[in-house]
């Protein structure tokens, strides 16, 4: 009967206490409430069971239900907190990664300072939740403090480990903000190479930061504790003078990177060491030497396609080797008329072709488009010639008896006004 009655009692407790805990009782509260209800129905049952004569005794049937009423209780407990620690981990995960993963993304000398506050402002929200929600566990002091320092390393863990995935990425991120700078002006414009730009100047504040970048993840800065991580990547691989203190023989006796730790930074909080820096920036290096190389040489195509001149010399050449041809040309002045008139039509053709413009974008796409836009060019500025040449005919009908010296200057003009006129309305195309 004893057992019987131990065994109901227990289930009736553990129903009574789900539905207690899923109320708005706290947890200690809810198990006095149910193990004194059910301790005092169990008494009542052997009250009712017991034999007045028989001297019976109750005590280790109600022992043992008041151990198995605590051990039910220790085990709901464990995974009640358990539980409850996990969703507030959770929380932790939810309010620092998205932020501590954008704050590692644009990586600068804020980063961790900024990083320090998020971790302390939302570590302290949570600790405050999760201490109100133990209280109703009536834990001792030490196991509730116990959780809450587990609790705050999580957070630290859920920072360090971002910091880690970020430092994995780090040549990328380097290689991206070098692009940033060198490829776009301060106001965020495409860079065009005009000519005017110092790519020197420009390339070295492009490392300069990328190299910041590197600084900033190579260990990881929870606390307030001040390092030189910055200066001596700055000397050692910046500053030429810094390089040139290793040995030409390649001795690495003062090279500040030839080390696996950082001077005053925990083994524990390295990301990159000082070798792996030097890897990296090599490779960095080797990486952004190409985007350097094709602005050099676009700046160079710049400046020859905005150079229609030949050099000096070839001017000096032409004026003495071109001395008999230039006599020549006063001697028979049919000749500069002649020139004259290929000037204005290669003039016309000049402004309609939009020679300049074409080959701003490069030799080969303006030979392309020039060669597309050629004959079509020709052919207008034939018909132009014709018709301008027949209205001059039709307004200025000339004697066929005229002379021969009359005729030249007479049959010349149509051409000179037609290509004028080409020109002109070429040049007012253009301008529109």
């Amino acid at each position: 009967m004893l057992g019987h009655l131990r065994i109901e009692t227990l289930e009736k407790f553990k129903e009574a206490f789900d539905k207690a805990l899923k109320g708005d009782e706290g947890f200690s509260v809810a198990a006095c409430k149910c193990i004194k209800t059910y301790m005092a129905s169990f008494d009542a049952g052997y009250a009712d069971a017991a034999v007045k004569l028989a001297n019976w005794d109750s005590s280790k049937i109600r022992d043992k239900l008041r151990r198995d009423i605590n051990d039910h209780i220790a085990s709901v407990r464990a995974a009640k907190l358990s539980e409850l620690t996990s969703s507030y981990e959770a929380k932790l995960n939810e309010a620092l990664s998205g932020p501590v993963e954008a704050l590692l993304d644009g990586v600068n000398k804020e980063t961790w300072p900024l990083i320090r506050k998020l971790l302390q402002r939302e570590t302290e929200s949570i600790l405050s939740g999760l201490s109100t929600a133990l209280s109703g566990f009536d834990m001792d002091e030490q196991t509730q403090k116990k959780t809450l320092t587990s609790l705050e390393n999580h957070a630290r863990g859920v920072v360090e480990g971002k910091a880690k995935e970020e430092a994995g990425r780090v040549l990328i991120r380097m290689k991206d903000r070098f692009s940033t700078l060198f490829n776009h002006d301060s106001e965020s414009m495409p860079r065009v190479w005009t000519g005017k730009e110092d790519i020197r100047s420009i390339t070295k504040t492009a490392h300069s930061a990328a190299l910041k970048l590197l600084s900033v993840m190579a260990a990881i800065r929870l606390d307030d504790n001040v390092d030189n991580i910055e200066n001596t990547l700055c000397s050692a691989l910046l500053d030429t003078k810094g390089i040139a203190s290793v040995t030409k023989w390649g001795s690495t006796t003062s090279d500040p990177l030839a080390s696996s730790t950082w001077d005053k930074v925990p083994p524990n909080k390295i990301l990159i060491t000082p070798v792996q820096c030097k890897i990296l920036w090599r490779q960095y290096r080797a990486e952004t030497e190409y985007c350097v190389t094709q602005a050099i040489s676009a700046q160079e195509a710049n400046k020859r396609s905005n150079n229609w001149l030949p050099p000096p010399w070839a001017i000096v050449a032409l004026i003495i080797l071109g001395f008999n041809e230039f006599l020549t040309l006063l001697r028979n002045p049919l000749y500069v008329g002649i020139i004259f008139v290929g000037y204005l039509m290669l003039k016309a053709l000049w402004v309609q072709l939009d020679i300049s413009g074409e080959f701003s974008h490069g030799v080969l796409p303006g030979i392309i488009s020039l060669s597309t836009k050629f004959i079509p060019t020709i052919m207008s500025l034939l018909k132009k010639l014709a018709e301008e040449g027949q209205a001059a005919a039709n307004n200025n009908p000339q004697s066929t008896n005229g002379s021969a010296s009359k005729s030249l200057p007479n049959s010349t003009s149509p051409l000179l006004t037609a290509s004028s006129t080409v020109t002109s309305s070429a040049n007012g195309t253009k301008e529109e």
